[in-house]
């Protein structure tokens, strides 16, 4: 990297986790637990949380009594999340397009569009190619992500966020394949301007990444686990096994 990724500078501060804050303990719950009871995942099976930001949803596969291990590119984010942190519940800091060392897992969780973040599309099968190194032969990779359908469909191109005593102005643009969200905003005098990008991926993108080393078994398009519909779902996960 010639110069910091974005996702490396906006994630490491305290007004990403600000304007965020809405992501609540309850959905993470409600969602980890209808994985797991329909992954049938065994008592003590060893998991990652793939770019776990603050560790909401691995605290949540923890307490259901799996072994986790959550990494993400951000200090601040594993910080934050290390608090948390008990016997059967590890964070460390890791770049997702590289296999952690020495650790094999029976399911991998990537949630909440923690995917597609990178100017490359090449850089995609990296991740995935790190992901089937880490995982037990059957072993799970479950993907929640944006329904890109939808989202160019009913794309907000502009909007402000109150949080507290900050103004977000957000404003959201489609370029080359990619919805880019710019956000700015002043605080204590200061102009603050961050970026957001994400790849707008579809089913058909997956398929090709994931077909090589890994078998999709089912789509869900909403965090109930309701069948996914390109045209209407707010959501694409999918599970899929290792080969």
């Amino acid at each position: 990297m010639q110069q910091k990724d974005w996702f490396a500078s906006w994630f490491d501060t305290s007004y990403y986790h600000l304007l965020y804050q809405n992501r609540t303990e309850e959905e993470a719950k409600d969602f980890v637990e209808r994985l797991v009871y329909f992954l049938s995942l065994e008592p003590q099976t060893k998991v990652l949380d793939l770019a776990c930001g603050r560790g909401r949803h691995a605290r949540n596969l923890h307490a259901l009594g799996l072994q986790v291990l959550g990494t993400d590119l951000s200090l601040k984010s594993i910080e934050l999340a290390q608090k948390s942190a008990a016997e059967g519940l590890r964070f460390q800091v890791q770049d997702m397009r590289e296999p952690v060392p020495n650790e094999r897992f029976g399911a991998v969780f990537n949630l909440f569009t923690s995917f597609g973040y990178f100017d490359s599309t090449s850089e995609n099968q990296r991740v995935i190619d790190a992901i089937s190194q880490m995982l037990l032969p059957k072993g799970f990779l479950i993907i929640d992500f944006l329904n890109a359908e939808q989202v160019l469909a009913n794309l907000v191109s502009s909007e402000y966020v109150q949080r507290g005593a900050i103004t977000f102005e957000i404003r959201r643009e489609i370029i080359e394949g990619k919805v880019i969200k710019h956000i700015s905003f002043t605080d204590q005098q200061r102009a603050f301007v961050f970026k957001e990008q994400v790849q707008l991926l579809g089913l058909a993108d997956f398929q090709g990444l994931l077909r090589e080393q890994f078998e999709i078994l089912h789509t869900f398009g909403d965090y109930r686990m309701n069948t996914f519909v390109s045209s209407s779902s707010p959501r694409l996960i999918l599970i899929a096994s290792k080969k």
